[in-house]
C-alpha cells in the first residue's frame, strides 16, 4: 500500500471507512475543530480531506505546506471517486485495516475465531484477520464481496 496518510473531518467522515477498506491510513476524529485538524495533519504528515471551504483557507494549506483536498460532491461514491482520482489510489481494496480503529489487521489462527463468530461463518471460512486493538474479527464473507463490488464502481488504480 502507498504511504498516503489522510485525516478526514466530520463532513466527509464516511470516507474514512471506505479509504480504510482500501487499506489506507485514515484518521477520523469526530467533532475536531479546524485548527486542531490542521495541527494534527501537520504533526502526523497527513493530507486533509474535507468539504469545508474555510479549512481550505487555513494558512498551512493556502501556502502549500499542507496537502488538502476539497471534496466537491455530497454523495459518498462521488467523493470516493474524486479522492481515488486525485491521489491515484488503488480502489481494489487492501482490506488490511480495521474500519473502526484504523489499526493494521493481523492474521489469526482459525481456532481463535471459534466462539467469536457465528457457527456458520466458522464452518465456511478458513481465514480470519483481527484488529489488535479492538479485537474485531474479519473474514471474506458476503459483506466482503459486496465491498469489492462497490469499490469496482469507483474505478481507480495505481498511477
Amino acid at each position: 500500500m502507498d504511504t498516503y496518510r489522510f485525516i478526514v473531518d466530520a463532513n466527509v467522515g464516511r470516507l474514512a471507512k471506505w479509504l480504510r477498506i482500501m487499506g489506507y491510513d485514515v484518521l477520523f476524529v469526530p467533532g475536531i475543530e479546524d485548527a486542531e485538524l490542521v495541527r494534527l495533519a501537520l504533526q502526523e504528515r497527513r493530507a486533509i480531506i474535507t468539504r469545508d471551504r474555510l479549512v481550505m483557507r487555513r494558512r498551512a494549506i493556502a501556502s502549500g505546506r499542507l496537502s488538502a483536498l476539497l471534496v466537491s460532491s455530497d454523495r459518498l461514491v462521488e467523493q470516493l471517486r474524486q479522492v481515488v482520482e486525485v491521489y491515484g489510489l488503488d480502489a481494489s481494496g487492501g482490506f488490511s485495516r480495521c474500519v473502526e480503529c484504523n489499526e493494521t489487521l493481523r492474521s489469526v489462527e482459525r481456532a481463535a475465531a471459534h466462539g467469536r463468530v457465528p457457527a456458520y461463518v466458522y464452518e465456511t471460512q478458513e481465514t480470519f484477520v483481527e484488529c489488535p486493538v479492538c479485537m474485531r474479527l474479519y473474514w471474506r464473507g458476503t459483506h466482503w464481496r459486496n465491498m469489492v463490488r462497490e469499490l469496482a464502481t469507483v474505478g481507480g488504480g495505481r498511477s
